[in-house]
């Protein structure tokens, strides 16, 4: 097994048995074990636990941004706020070890939490950057709106995600059933609270309302089957659509280039916590 391979498979072991154990009653010794390594070995990677585990918490981070990176090339619609906080929803329940640290999980983490939020204080600071220049670069290109300070809207947008994933744990017996259900309300409160509907207005219509709402989200979809009468004319539903595609296509060079700079960050934190 190459360094990076078994690197890879011991922050696996490591994440399984940090959320099904807690910090607390993990070790190396049982890391190793797992992992089928030599103590020593998770040590030629790592010089301490807490390093180990908070590589595992990167690790989980990383993914979440690469998946979020390859919908914005894919689709130049998934820069919107809602439809990237609906993604984030999703992936994050799949991640519970940054489930844990976002909702500060004391039984999982325990004083990794702490550890944590020192180590990252600076990618922290970095990924709020990161998320201004996104809402401006919509701003420019009239995605969001302009009409309060894009720092009130970043807080609304953090304050809003923070609520809806700390809910998961404090609402579970009044939550709508279905993952997918909570995911889909999230959004459309993001997108009432800061986006720009396909005609130019704000996005307090119903709840389906709002931008990409109407739009085709790649192959299959129907829209290309509407009239195209007012897509000609330069007026209607589709003419609408069509002019938020491009302006999100115009944004999103910009956007994913932020991206792609903070999962670099992200990697070279994570190269910071092995052993030179």
């Amino acid at each position: 097994m190459e360094r990076s391979q078994r690197a890879d498979h011991i922050l696996d072991v490591a994440g399984e048995l940090l959320v099904a154990w807690g910090y607390g009653r993990v070790t190396i010794d049982e890391i190793a074990r797992r992992a089928k390594v030599g103590k020593g070995t998770v040590y030629l990677h790592w010089k301490t636990k807490d390093a180990l585990l908070l590589a595992v918490m990167l690790k989980a981070q990383s993914h979440i941004h690469q998946r979020q990176l390859e919908l914005m090339r894919a689709d130049p619609l998934e820069i919107l706020p809602s439809r990237m906080l609906r993604r984030h929803f999703l992936d994050f329940q799949g991640e519970p070890v940054l489930r844990a640290f976002y909702t500060d999980d004391a039984d999982i983490l325990g004083r990794l939490n702490d550890t944590a939020k020192k180590e990252f204080a600076e990618l922290m600071a970095q990924g709020d950057r990161h998320l201004r220049r996104h809402l401006e670069v919509l701003r420019e290109h009239g995605l969001v709106r302009n009409d309060t300070d894009v720092h009130h809207q970043q807080y609304a947008l953090l304050a809003t995600s923070n609520g809806f994933f700390t809910a998961e744990a404090l609402l579970s017996d009044r939550a709508p059933d279905t993952l997918k259900v909570r995911a889909d309300i999230l959004a459309r409160t993001i997108r009432s609270a800061l986006e720009v509907s396909a005609d130019g207005g704000s996005c307090s219509g119903g709840p389906d309302s709002g931008p990409g709402s109407d739009l085709d989200s790649g192959p299959g979809s129907d829209s290309g089957s509407r009239s195209g009468s007012d897509s000609r004319s330069g007026s209607g539903p589709d003419a609408a659509s069509t002019r938020m595609r491009v302006a999100a296509a115009a944004a999103a060079p910009e956007i994913i280039a932020c991206y792609e700079h903070f999962n670099e960050l992200c990697a070279q934190e994570m190269r910071r916590q092995v052993r030179d």
